[in-house]
């Protein structure tokens, strides 16, 4: 039993670092002009950028997940292997509409249209054409019954958003924060039917009249015929896919290979993944997401003063909570997606997963990043920026999972994808930001404190670390008396440095039925 925990002491040093390196006078607010370059941004620079904003969801990830009764290899490396394919089509077909490619997170694609710049009609006609032309190609980059076209769902939203740092070592993305982005997202995740969903503002930008019901309201034919028309692409269906065959044959995409980590995932350099050097193994994942802080954006982009607090906050707060899950629980963080961290936590060896104590861990580890999140707020107001408008809904589950790198070479993104990570989504998106949601698998393998503290609705309001240690404890959770006996012990002597972990080779999994079909 390691024992992990949460102090308060540590993570105000943490915050106030934050917080004094990143003043307010050395943040720039800067108009988005013709040909900036938004790669490598400085955490200190964020850009206003007036443009169209398009989330592509591939609808059958889920159906590729559930396509086995027990979520075994085989379903995981259809599943990366299906996904590897069409994101290396969409991200070529980004690069030939001059588009700009923010991210890729599993299933779902966002994409800015920035240009032409004068016009908002036209880059709105423009994001029309370039999402036919994802639908039209994604239907055609399929291989077989086993890796299939995908069906996609775009949404689509036009505005003001602000462009900051998204940065990770090598990889330095800008990240879009605002409204667009936020309703582009929520048309694209509003059903399950195929095609593109317009907010109001964009139809209302190319003529259209207003939707009762925007998520049931998909663009015509004869809608998108037009916006193909005024958009006049420079690149056709056939043309992309013909480019994708053609880089497939020459950089064929490997076997996906597995191999368990030794715990903690702290040690794990996500960075060094490829497609036969992927990890999978039973674990905990989580979703963290700053609620409210589509309003903040929208209610602070307007003033340069406004958007510096913006800026500041977003990062104090994704860093801290990013600190809590890798510094104080040994958690990774596969990936920020907007203002959303996506972590995973595993304890015991690399061949066994202790579940309970696993589960248990996660359990503190969310109260750690909820009295992180708190402790980060006030100490942000007693800097001068007012953040207590945000809320942290926080989701996880339990289950199989798998982490990877996937994409073009030389611009490989970090994936995890799996039932458990679908759930941990999901719940996560049923929390007010003081909720945390437990899923339904890590519910039922639970310890019975872990049951017991969530309830029968499996959510609950005001879980920070002291409430969870304390009940948890109380009622016998072992993980939990090893945090308390972690603390007391911190408390009576000198801090010194950890023992380094005693660690087992990576080793292959290995199938768990014959021929690896589960």
């Amino acid at each position: 039993m390691p024992g992990r925990n949460w102090n308060k002491e540590r993570a105000t040093k943490r915050i106030d670092a934050k917080i004094d390196g990143l003043p307010l006078k050395a943040i720039e607010i800067k108009e988005y002009v013709r040909e900036t370059d938004l790669s490598n941004l400085a955490n200190t620079v964020a850009y206003r950028v007036d443009g169209v904003h398009l989330y592509a969801d591939i609808l059958n990830v889920k159906d590729m997940l559930a396509v086995t009764d027990i979520e075994g290899e085989t379903c995981h490396k259809r599943t990366l292997r299906f996904l590897n394919m069409h994101y290396r089509a969409a991200h070529r077909i980004i690069a030939r509409v001059d588009a700009i490619l923010v991210d890729f997170h599993n299933q779902r694609l966002h994409s800015v249209v920035a240009k032409p710049y004068n016009s908002e009609a036209k880059r709105v006609h423009r994001a029309v054409a370039t999402a036919q032309l994802i639908i039209d190609v994604l239907a055609q980059t399929g291989e077989d019954a086993d890796h299939p076209a995908a069906k996609v769902r775009v949404g689509i939203d036009t505005g003001k958003a602000l462009a900051v740092n998204n940065g990770r070592r090598g990889h330095r993305e800008p990240l879009f924060l605002g409204e667009p982005a936020n309703y582009a997202a929520k048309r694209a995740g509003g059903g399950t039917a195929t095609g593109i969903y317009l907010t109001n503002k964009a139809r209302k930008a190319i003529g259209l009249s207003e939707a009762t019901n925007v998520d049931s309201t998909p663009l015509t034919a004869a809608e998108i015929a037009t916006s193909q028309r005024e958009a006049k692409l420079e690149v056709t269906a056939t043309e992309i896919v013909k480019e994708w065959q053609e880089d497939l044959k020459n950089n064929p995409i490997g076997a996906f290979e597995f191999s368990g980590h030794t715990p903690p995932y702290s040690t794990l350099d996500i960075e060094a993944l490829s497609a036969k050097n992927s990890r999978r193994q039973d674990a905990c994942t989580v979703y963290g997401d700053l609620d409210g802080f589509t309003n903040y954006v929208g209610n602070n982009i307007a003033t340069d003063a406004g958007a510096k607090h913006v800026v500041r906050a977003l990062h104090v707060l994704r860093a801290e909570l990013d600190a809590a899950l890798h510094e104080d629980f040994k958690g990774v963080k596969v990936r920020f997606i907007g203002d959303c961290v996506h972590g995973l936590l595993v304890e015991g060896t690399a061949q066994t997963t202790d579940v309970q104590e696993t589960i248990s861990n996660m359990t503190l580890c969310a109260g750690g990043m909820r009295s992180s999140f708190n402790l980060a707020v006030a100490r942000l107001k007693a800097n001068g920026t007012d953040a207590s408008s945000l809320g942290l809904a926080i989701g996880f589950d339990f289950g199989p999972m798998n982490v990877t790198r996937l994409g073009m070479k030389g611009e490989l993104i970090r994936c995890s994808v799996s039932r458990g990570v679908l759930a941990a989504e999901k719940e996560q998106s049923r929390c007010a930001g003081t909720e945390t949601a437990i899923g339904p698998n890590a519910y039922a393998k639970a310890s019975e404190p872990v049951r017991t503290i969530f309830g029968s609705s499996r959510k609950r309001a005001g879980l920070d670390y002291d409430t969870a240690v304390n009940e948890l404890s109380a009622k016998g959770d072992k993980a939990a008396k090893a945090a308390k006996a972690l603390s007391a012990g911190s408390l009576l002597q000198p801090a010194a440095a950890a023992a380094q972990p005693f660690s087992f080779p990576n080793r292959a999994t290995g199938p768990a039925t014959p021929g690896g079909f589960a």
